[in-house]
């Protein structure tokens, strides 16, 4: 009886975690994008959810229909000076203000709004 019960509570500790890491992993890319100090994506977007968002850039919503092709959304956001030599939106991979994994949570997340 004491082995199966610390095996329940071995098993539903595994279970919870996986749970708890699938949500953090989930909300990366939000955290990243309304960080104030990395991607900081409301100081221009209005995005649902965020808290004074800017609007010198466009709402973040209808992305999927916006984007049928999330390349084209990551690559934007990696450097949007290839599409739009005058913008005012810093290029975040090309000049390393965010990682390869954290533009790729940033993808995600808005190609989810």
């Amino acid at each position: 009886m004491f082995c199966r019960l610390n095996t329940s509570r071995l098993f539903l500790s595994l279970s919870l975690f996986a749970l708890a890491s699938q949500t953090l992993a989930n909300h990366d890319g939000q955290s990243i994008a309304f960080d104030r100090s990395k991607g900081n994506c409301l100081a221009c977007h209005a995005i649902a959810g965020g808290e004074s968002p800017g609007n010198i850039g466009p709402e973040l919503s209808n992305m999927k229909q916006r984007y049928p092709n999330i390349q084209l959304l990551r690559e934007r956001i990696w450097d949007e000076t290839k599409f739009n030599p005058y913008t005012v939106m810093p290029p975040f991979g090309k000049h390393k203000i965010l990682s390869e994994d954290e533009i790729d949570q940033v993808v995600k997340f808005i190609y989810s709004l």
